[in-house]
């Protein structure tokens, strides 16, 4: 399915970047080595499955969305449903089913995280209709969690059209992007009011003076990125400036441009033409720019999975240099690989020091590191 998609959204898109003329000599236009690149999953993929926990589950298993996480970069790194770890997890993921239609921990307090993550699983996994009833309700639910009229709010609200965790007294972009992407993957319209509302959401956001945002922080910074939340009271994690602007960083900034991309929002439209001027500025494989290495592997999947659905092969930054982004992002993952085959993060926040998660985020940016070959290969 993701396939698919990507090859739609690339005919669509792929035209208005620049990309490097390459030799057809070359084995490959663009990306790694292909052994080489299943090497480093094939080893990242045994660690997870020798990793996995007796009930199905990885880590902790109360917290579903890293077991969710795990399972769907198995998938999208080759497993079938039918692979014993895979049937396995998928067993353990489903059993938390709820009355309401979420997939959620009975304890959690993330439950939009949880369905989000779980509904993609399940998407990846569904063969001859096993998951549509559970898919169809997941849908449902997650479409209620958002902010919108039936929490009172008007759309001038800076909460219209986010999605937060699900408990949490306000939305926020990294659930909102989870949301989006799981009510894509699913196959929801991108007509739906859904989407719509979202965008809303996802223009104010952006630090970009413009007609679509009307929160006090779009002016203060104004260079096209991305931040956490403008809902009570605004938040970034890159912090503030003197001024109070909310500072972007870069993985909000592909997360909001993937939500627009999602959402059907055209090439032309300033605020996708801003964010991408963004993500020139701030090309890099070395840190999550804006937050050093806090949250560097779950920047590197949403890195490759946006910059892999607008098509690109090479990345054009600011000062002119072409980026063989799949070359450079699978470098850095091999050589930060361990012998296990597992990655972790030293900077441990939002569980990056959790092998288990961090071998899947870093599974999920490799499958969009697929060489791509040279002409005549």
């Amino acid at each position: 399915m993701k396939s698919v998609f990507l090859c739609l959204m690339s005919l669509a898109l792929v035209s208005s970047f620049n990309f490097q003329p390459v030799s057809a000599a070359d084995k490959y236009r663009v990306g790694p080595d292909a052994d080489q690149l299943k090497s480093i999953r094939q080893a990242g993929i045994d660690y997870l499955i020798k990793s996995q926990n007796a009930d199905g589950s990885w880590s902790n298993p109360e917290i579903l969305g890293i077991s969710a996480l795990v399972t769907t970069s198995l998938l999208e790194n080759g497993l079938s449903p039918e692979n014993p770890t895979v049937d396995k997890a998928l067993n353990y993921l489903t059993q938390f089913k709820q009355d309401n239609g979420g997939i959620y921990h009975p304890d959690t307090k993330h439950r939009n995280y949880e369905t989000s993550i779980i509904l993609m699983c399940l998407v990846e996994a569904n063969r001859d209709g096993k998951y549509d009833e559970l898919i169809a309700k997941a849908q449902k639910f997650l479409k209620g969690l958002q902010w919108d009229e039936d929490e009172g709010l008007k759309e001038d609200d800076p909460a219209y059209g986010g999605a937060g965790y699900g408990s949490h007294s306000r939305p926020d972009l990294s659930n909102t992007q989870f949301m989006l992407e799981a009510l894509q993957k699913s196959g929801l319209s991108v007509d739906d009011p859904a989407f719509q509302k979202a965008i809303t959401f996802v223009s104010r956001t952006q630090n970009l003076d413009s007609k679509y945002n009307n929160t006090p922080f779009a002016s203060r910074i104004d260079d096209g990125g991305f931040y956490y939340t403008p809902a009570a009271g605004g938040s970034s994690q890159a912090g503030t400036t003197a001024a109070g602007g909310l500072r972007s960083y870069a993985s909000m900034t592909y997360a909001g441009l993937k939500s627009f991309i999602y959402a059907g929002m055209s090439k032309d439209d300033p605020r996708v033409v801003a964010a991408t001027k963004w993500v020139k500025d701030h090309y890099s494989v070395d840190e999550n720019p804006g937050m050093g290495q806090q949250g560097l592997f779950y920047y590197y999947q949403v890195f490759a999975k946006t910059l892999g659905l607008l098509g690109i092969e090479k990345l054009e930054t600011t000062d002119g240099e072409m980026h063989d982004w799949r070359s450079d992002l699978f470098n850095k993952l091999s050589s930060g690989q361990k012998p296990d085959g597992s990655w972790t993060n030293e900077a441990d926040r939002w569980y990056e020091g959790d092998p288990a998660l961090v071998t899947a985020y870093s599974l999920l940016a490799l499958a969009y590191c697929d060489p791509i070959p040279a002409l005549g290969n």
